[in-house]
């Protein structure tokens, strides 16, 4: 029953990627994740009319209607971050303080041609107490804004990282969650 090896136990963390719909939580989990991530994506039909405000999200004809879920390990630090994606819709959003239940921190991804869309999200987080950034998704003819900028429309406060990333990099998404993880190392260390 027992293994020989003497290598600890990793150490596991939960996280959220949350924000509105339509800005890339999906596709932040897919690029990061070293395992076939589980996602609840469904079409939308003409029920969804009247609901979802398509404006701005392109040609996006599918919507996470539970979770996604995926999960990424940091060898040298024998971590391991298992990633809880959001449903962006109002109507579904009774399902996140199911989903936020043992999350030590989270992303909240932002786009800045819908950034209202994320106020929702920080102020969840905010009200529960749960550390987090924003990362700003930086989608093809976005406007383009500094984090700081990004900070004052959102009124957060200072200690709260806002940095750029793309949802679709792996690399840039693995930076997000490591700057996720400093940031709530920071702020627990208080």
């Amino acid at each position: 029953m027992g293994s020989n090896s003497s290598e600890p136990f990793p150490t596991s963390f939960k996280f959220l990627i949350a924000g509105g719909f339509g800005v890339g939580k999906t596709t932040f989990i897919h690029s990061v994740s070293e395992i076939e991530p589980l996602t609840t994506e469904e079409t939308l039909t003409v029920a969804s009319v009247g609901h979802d405000d398509l404006t701005g999200v392109g040609d996006k004809n599918t919507t996470t209607v539970a979770m996604d879920f995926g999960r990424i390990t940091f060898d040298p630090q024998n971590i391991v971050l298992f990633l809880f994606g959001t449903p962006g819709q109002d109507r579904f959003w009774f399902m996140w303080d199911d989903l936020v239940d043992g999350a030590l921190g989270a992303v909240v991804l932002a786009d800045t041609r819908r950034l209202e869309d994320c106020f929702a999200a920080v102020e969840f987080f905010e009200r529960r107490g749960i550390d987090f950034l924003v990362a700003v998704n930086q989608f093809e003819n976005s406007f383009r804004y500094q984090p700081e900028e990004v900070r004052r429309a959102l009124d957060i406060k200072p200690h709260i990282p806002v940095v750029l990333c793309d949802a679709r990099d792996r690399r840039s998404a693995a930076s997000v969650l490591v700057q996720l993880i400093e940031h709530v190392m920071e702020t627990r260390a208080l």
